[in-house]
Formats: C-alpha cells, sequence, structure tokens
C-alpha cells in the first residue's frame, strides 16, 4: 500500500476521537454503576492508551480502501465520528439522570433530546471537515438547511425509539439506569445507516 494513503490528519483525527471516547466511557461506566467483570479492571484502567491505539489500527485498515472504494473508507470514519457521537449523547444523558434523578417518562425524552442535540453539533463538524471533507469553511444555508432536515428525521428515530425501549420497563433484571441506556443505544442503531446515507448522498456531497 503507498504511504501517501496515510494521512496525519487522518491519524491525528482518530487518536483525538478515540481518547475522548474512553473517558466519555469511563464517565458512563461510573455513573450507571454496572457490575463488570474483575478480569475486566486491567483493560478499563488503561483505556485511554488502549482505544487511541485500536482506532489508529483501525483507520490503517480503513486507508487500504481510500483510492479505489473512497465511500468504504468513508464509513470507517463514519463509524469513529459515530462512537464519539454516541458516547457524547450518552455521556450528556446520564449527567442529566445523575443530576435531576429521573430515568423514563416524558422527562426521558426531554433529557434524550438534550443529549441528541448536542451529539448532532459534534456529528455536524467532524462529518463535514473530517469524514466527508468539505472543502468550504463556511456554514452555507443550503447545507445547513440539508442537515437540519437529515438530523430533524433522525432525531424523531433515535428519541421515538428510545422512548419506545425504555417506556416499556426494565426488562432481563437490568436497573432503571442501565436500560435507559439500553434505550438510548438502540436509538443510536436505529439512526446510523439513515445519518451516513442522508450526510453522504444529500448533505455532504462532492
Amino acid at each position: 500500500m503507498n504511504l501517501k494513503n496515510f494521512r496525519k490528519s487522518d491519524i491525528l483525527a482518530s487518536l483525538i476521537i478515540a481518547e475522548v471516547d474512553a473517558w466519555l466511557l469511563l464517565f458512563i461506566l461510573k455513573t450507571i454503576k454496572v457490575q463488570l467483570p474483575p478480569i475486566l479492571d486491567p483493560f478499563l484502567r488503561f483505556l485511554p492508551l488502549i482505544l487511541p491505539l485500536l482506532a489508529l489500527f483501525y483507520i490503517i485498515v480503513g486507508s487500504f480502501f481510500k483510492e479505489k472504494f473512497s465511500a468504504i473508507f468513508q464509513l470507517f470514519k463514519f463509524t469513529l465520528t459515530g462512537s464519539l457521537n454516541t458516547f457524547i449523547d450518552l455521556a450528556a444523558l446520564n449527567l442529566l439522570m445523575q443530576v435531576l434523578q429521573i430515568t423514563s417518562g416524558w422527562y426521558f425524552s426531554f433529557f434524550k433530546l438534550i443529549s441528541f442535540s448536542c451529539a448532532a453539533v459534534n456529528s455536524y463538524l467532524w462529518n463535514k471537515f473530517w469524514t466527508f471533507k468539505k472543502k468550504e469553511t463556511k456554514v452555507g444555508t443550503k447545507e445547513f438547511s440539508q442537515f437540519y432536515i437529515i438530523t430533524g428525521i433522525s432525531l424523531l428515530i433515535n428519541v421515538g425509539l428510545a422512548s419506545l425501549i425504555v417506556n416499556v420497563g426494565p426488562q432481563f433484571g437490568l436497573s432503571e439506569t442501565l436500560w435507559a441506556n439500553v434505550g438510548a443505544f438502540g436509538g443510536v442503531l436505529g439512526t446510523f445507516i439513515w445519518n451516513f446515507l442522508g450526510y453522504k448522498f444529500i448533505v455532504f456531497k462532492s
């Protein structure tokens, strides 16, 4: 593989994303107080070192597709960006639930709206300037409107699916807080493909 496929910006971006991912994940795990097997303790202790290395390997693998299958490489980057969006979403949601001690009902839907909005801002910036590499640095009215529409539909899918799961009530013996996170993650999965196709072919198309 040609060394020109490795861009410093791609390496740096993947390392930054993974490092932030690691600290947000540690915060989330601490907040939901889930009991993990002791064997995972060393992994969690060195998570801020392990995740960046895994992300670096991941982006290097993705670089193999860069020249002939650019869409696949974009999907690799979109997945990394998506991981950061997910952890921002979950971290903001758990912070609100922890502070206000509410994990279900209409308040949960409102919390999810706020956390989703935080993730959406992050998503716009990373996907515009890194995943799809738009040359324009300004936020155009048309581009922003398209992003708003795609993200608005994504919001309905995300919050709606998450609220549906959460308000069914905790299953499998999970706590209310942990079940709220299951619902939130379900909402994220429900919007992944929609967001990638919408951003690539409508919002940030070349």
